[in-house]
Formats: structure tokens, C-alpha cells, sequence
């Protein structure tokens, strides 16, 4: 009960902690503040970062056409512009309003991608760029289309007249100085990041003065610092978020090269260490292990973020700061949970799978987790989260953590991961022919007065897992 008690505590915490700093974001997004994101127009683009996401023309032809496929979801639009329709669905959105998409207009090379990219552009500033307001301007949104304007400006820009080229970069230029103002406020977690990416990203892309570059690179290493754990890890422990901000930090690294530019120290370490730590949530047929966010993988998205490794070696077997364990021997492949759940206000796609393992052969999955359906409705979402599916003891159909589903809660946190385990020690195994490791957790204790122990134990070149 003390332990219930204590978390539900931490978690009215997190609440008035979240609605003062939405407060102050609201404040900042106001009419009082909003003189502050005018400023000098940049006279140019130097450079347009490069962008290593997949990119399909097809998908170009699509939205030519008035079919936007984002986020899992096919919306026509009927010949409107996708910034008038309502769309409720927020995925697609958030999708929408991040312009990640403008790198197929790229990949299709043609005047006619190059002019519609130029026109929905325009349309979204036409229609959002002074109403700071909605999903088109939340901070994480903010940050994704910063990025995407500076990667893909050489496309937008392709044709243009001097009306648009200079309402482009004004846009621009608020939309950086609204992120600067607002990155301070933003909860902890890989938005926060990439945040910080983009702001980094502007100054070296735009004319800035040097102090300018100092303080982005100087808060980009900060939170560097903080949100990625010694083993390359992600302090939220979903895997698919290595991925993700490797998509970002790899380009952003190119480009202090480009611009003859020291990249600080924590971005080198810590591209150095997330290579590795994507490679170790790899199973061997190149799909990630499903825990704590990760769903479907897409293979070539990891291959081209791999390509940039350069140790080439053998992946890690342990990832201590990181609560996860691997065994490799003989082309089979255990990637296990070790760890305890991530912290409360980082929780919203961590699951209870505590002790929970996958095993693999070659390109055969024989036990798996049940992982996240990125794109699916968000009413299952917490059926793939509960300790149910995945591959690790239930007691009496009862997660090994809890979950809050108050609307309270969720108007302003989400879902978050709360009284999970406390305690989750874990002993590595490594024998001649043999590789394991002997872990236990509490998440049953105060409930039910149990401990979960599981050791695992590969041996025989593979042959044999007890």
C-alpha cells in the first residue's frame, strides 16, 4: 500500500508539474509573448542538411494526387489543400503538419514535386504560420518541421520567386525562435532532443552569429548528456527511439563537417555508442526486439542508419544501463529485460516486461513479445503494453505494473508506466560455451508476496537454451 501510495504521489507530482508547464507554453504561444518570435529575416539557406530516411517518388505522385499515406492512414483530400480539412485522426496530424514527407518530393527530382512541395508550403504558412496554436505548433511538431524545411529547402526553394523565397525563410526564422523559447519548457524525453537537434540544425544552416552556434551546441550536449545512457541506450528504453534520433543526430553530425564546424564531444559519444546499442536490439534476420515501444519493423530504415557504423564487430551482449541482456552464439539470438521501468514522465510507451525475452534463429522468430502496432488504434495499445503479452511469468492476469488510464492523467501525461518493479538485480553468465544470466524483480512482491526469478543459459553453439 506504501508503495501504491508513493507512486500514485509521484504521479500528481508529474501531473501539476506538467499543467504549470503547459501554463507557461500556453503564455509563451500568447499574444504577450508572441512579439518575441519577430526578428531579422535570413538573407539565405547555406546549406540543406542531409536527411537518411527513406524516400519513395512514388509516395510524391500520391500526395500530387491529393493522397496523403501518413502515419499509417490514406486520407484524399478532394482537391483542398490537407491543411482546410479536419482530419481526427492526430497521428496523421502530427504526420502532416512535421513535413518529414517533402523528403519524396525530393526523391522524385521533378519541377512538377518540386512545385507542389513549394505550394503546400506555402499553403501551411498561409494558414498557420502566425496562429501559434494547435497540433501544427506544438513543440515537437515544431521541431520535426524545422528539420525538414532546413533538409529539404533546396527542393522547396527550387523555382521560387523572391515573395516566397522571403516568406520561407521569415516563417522559418520565427518558427526557430518560438522552438528556442519553448525547448526549456518541454517535458523530458526524445522531443526534448530533437528540439535541441533542430535548433543546432538552424544555426548551422542560417547565417547566425557565433554565440548563437555556441549556446545550440552547448544545450544540444547537455541534454545529450542526460537522455542517452552509457551503453547508447535511450532513458525511455525503447528501442525504436535509438533509431529514431540516430536519423537526426547522424545528419547533424554531417553537417558541422560541412561547415568546418566542431561537432561538440557528446554528439560524437554518443553516435558511438547508440550504433552499437541499435545492434544489439537486432535480431539476426534485422528486425528490433519488440520492448517498451518497438512494433514492426522496417529493415531498411536500420541497414541505412548502420551503414554509418564503423566497428562492424560483434554486437554487445550486455546493456546494463539500459536493463537489457543478449545471448549470440551459432546463429541463434536471446535478447531479454532486465531492467527496471523507465522514469514516470518518460513511461507513456514503456511496458511491463520485466524478465520478458525473444528468441530468434537465423530469420526464424520462435518467441516473441507482442510489441506495439505503431500505427494501430489507441484503445490496444494498452493490451500490447501489459505484462500479458509478453514472454514472461503473469500472476493471476495481473501486469506486473500498473498503468493510469485517468483521463485526468492522460489530458496531460498520457499513460504512464507507474508501481512497477523496484528492484530488478541481474547476474550475466559468461562461461566457455556458454552465455546467460540469472535476473529477478518485485513487481509481484506487495501485492502478492512473490518474486519472479528467470535464468536463461545458451549453450552448445546455440543448440541448446534451458
Amino acid at each position: 500500500m506504501a508503495l501504491a501510495a508513493g507512486s500514485t504521489t509521484r504521479l500528481w507530482t508529474l501531473v501539476a508539474r506538467e499543467f504549470w508547464r503547459k501554463t507557461r507554453r500556453r503564455l509563451r504561444a500568447g499574444p504577450i509573448y508572441r512579439w518575441r518570435y519577430s526578428g531579422r529575416t535570413p538573407e539565405r539557406v547555406l546549406i540543406a542538411p542531409p536527411d537518411l530516411k527513406l524516400a519513395d517518388p512514388q509516395i510524391a505522385l500520391e500526395i500530387y494526387y491529393g493522397r496523403y499515406p501518413l502515419s499509417g492512414h490514406m486520407v484524399e483530400t478532394g482537391g483542398k489543400s490537407p491543411f482546410q480539412i479536419n482530419v481526427p485522426n492526430r497521428g496523421w496530424q502530427k504526420s502532416l503538419h512535421g513535413f518529414r514527407w517533402l523528403r519524396h518530393m525530393r526523391a522524385a527530382g521533378t519541377e512538377l514535386a518540386a512545385a507542389n512541395a513549394r505550394a503546400l508550403v506555402s499553403d501551411w504558412i498561409v494558414m498557420h504560420g502566425n496562429q501559434i496554436s494547435g497540433v501544427a505548433w506544438e513543440p515537437g511538431t515544431t521541431a520535426k518541421r524545422v528539420i525538414a524545411w532546413l533538409q529539404h529547402s533546396s527542393v522547396v526553394l527550387q523555382g521560387a520567386e523572391f515573395p516566397f523565397y522571403r516568406a520561407f525563410l521569415k516563417s522559418l526564422a520565427m518558427q526557430i525562435r518560438y522552438l528556442r523559447s519553448m525547448a526549456r519548457e518541454m517535458p523530458d524525453g526524445k522531443d526534448r532532443l530533437r528540439a535541441r537537434i533542430a535548433l543546432a540544425f538552424s544555426t548551422l544552416s542560417l547565417p547566425a552569429p557565433a554565440s548563437a552556434l555556441r549556446a545550440a551546441t552547448r544545450n544540444l550536449a547537455e541534454e545529450l548528456d542526460h537522455q542517452i545512457l552509457p551503453d547508447g541506450g535511450h532513458i525511455s528504453r525503447n528501442p525504436m527511439t535509438v533509431l529514431e534520433l540516430l536519423a537526426d543526430l547522424l545528419p547533424l553530425r554531417q553537417t558541422y563537417a560541412n561547415q568546418a564546424e566542431a561537432p561538440p564531444p557528446a554528439l560524437i559519444n554518443a553516435i558511438d555508442r547508440m550504433l552499437p546499442a541499435l545492434r544489439f536490439f537486432r535480431h539476426q534476420d534485422g528486425s528490433l526486439a519488440r520492448f517498451n515501444g518497438m512494433g514492426a519493423t522496417i529493415h531498411d530504415r536500420i541497414a541505412t542508419i548502420l551503414r554509418h557504423d564503423d566497428t562492424v564487430g560483434a554486437p554487445l551482449l550486455h546493456a546494463p544501463h539500459s536493463g537489457y541482456e543478449r545471448l549470440s552464439m551459432g546463429g541463434v539470438t536471446v535478447i531479454a529485460d532486465t531492467g527496471l521501468p523507465p522514469p514516470v514522465d518518460i513511461s507513456n510507451a514503456a511496458h511491463a516486461g520485466c524478465l520478458a525475452f525473444e528468441l530468434s534463429s537465423g530469420r526464424q522468430h520462435f518467441i516473441v513479445n507482442a510489441g506495439i502496432d505503431t500505427y494501430g488504434a489507441a484503445e490496444f495499445r494498452p493490451l500490447a503494453r501489459a505484462t500479458a503479452a509478453h514472454s514472461t511469468a503473469t500472476v493471476n492476469d495481473t501486469s506486473s505494473a500498473r498503468f493510469s488510464h485517468s483521463l485526468r492523467v492522460s489530458d496531460l501525461l498520457g499513460s504512464p508506466l507507474i508501481g512497477g518493479p523496484q528492484h530488478a538485480p541481474c547476474k550475466r553468465i559468461d562461461q566457455k560455451g556458454v552465455q546467460g544470466f540469472v535476473a529477478r524483480h518485485d513487481g509481484y512482491a506487495a501485492r502478492f508476496g512473490l518474486l519472479h526469478e528467470r535464468e536463461l543459459k545458451l549453450a552448445e553453439n546455440g543448440n541448446v537454451l534451458t
